[in-house]
């Protein structure tokens, strides 16, 4: 394998470029992050990146809070359009024929159309140069009941959930393993209890 040396960039893939909604009433708003992450799992946290010059700033910044709606193939298309349009000229919730319902812990809204919606208050801003992070905590998540089973397991594999890298976005795969599939035991296969017929 031959490998080039390139300048350090912002070349981590894929992310998830799920549409962060935020502001409250006739200020709400919609716009596409690729930069989010999960940060800690006790207590749930994680993080999104957000420029200084999009219209979404300063609404995060005051109110301090903002929904991390996940991504679907369905929504492929609000997702691309919210990321490139600014809200300041445009209602993106109305442009995109989406509906905004009332979060259950904090005042901006949820993108109903959206199956999984994460409730998020800021508890640290940090700024790192072409944009600034907020660091969040989850406070509650909203899940469309059609994404659980029999015994109410979460199945994400049902939503339909996108992936982008490098300016392409892409949908989910085949599963190739689960969590710890490479350090799990096979299961010994049982032997047969059954009596050996005689030969005659």
């Amino acid at each position: 394998m031959s490998k080039q040396i390139w300048k350090g960039s912002a070349l981590l893939a894929p992310v998830p470029p799920v549409l962060v909604s935020c502001g409250t009433g006739d200020s709400a708003n919609l716009i596409t992050i690729a930069w989010a992450g999960t940060v800690c799992t006790h207590p749930p946290r994680l993080s999104i990146s957000v420029r200084k010059s999009r219209h979404s700033y300063p609404l995060i910044c005051e109110s301090g809070e903002f929904v991390v709606n996940l991504p679907t193939q369905k929504l492929l298309g609000a997702i691309d359009w919210c990321g490139v349009k600014s809200g300041k000229d445009v209602n993106k919730f109305e442009a995109m024929g989406l509906t905004a319902c009332p979060a259950n812990t904090i005042s901006c809204p949820v993108v109903q159309e959206s199956p999984i919606n994460l409730e998020c208050k800021v508890f640290q801003q940090i700024e790192l140069g072409s944009h600034d992070l907020f660091l969040a905590d989850i406070t509650a998540i909203q899940v469309d009941e059609s994404l659980l089973d029999e015994n109410g397991k979460l199945c994400l594999d049902k939503a339909g959930l996108l992936a982008y890298a490098h300016g392409a976005y892409y949908s989910l795969g085949n599963q190739l393993g689960t969590f710890g599939y490479s350090v799990r035991k096979k299961k010994k296969k049982r032997k047969s209890h059954r009596p050996q017929q005689s030969k005659t």
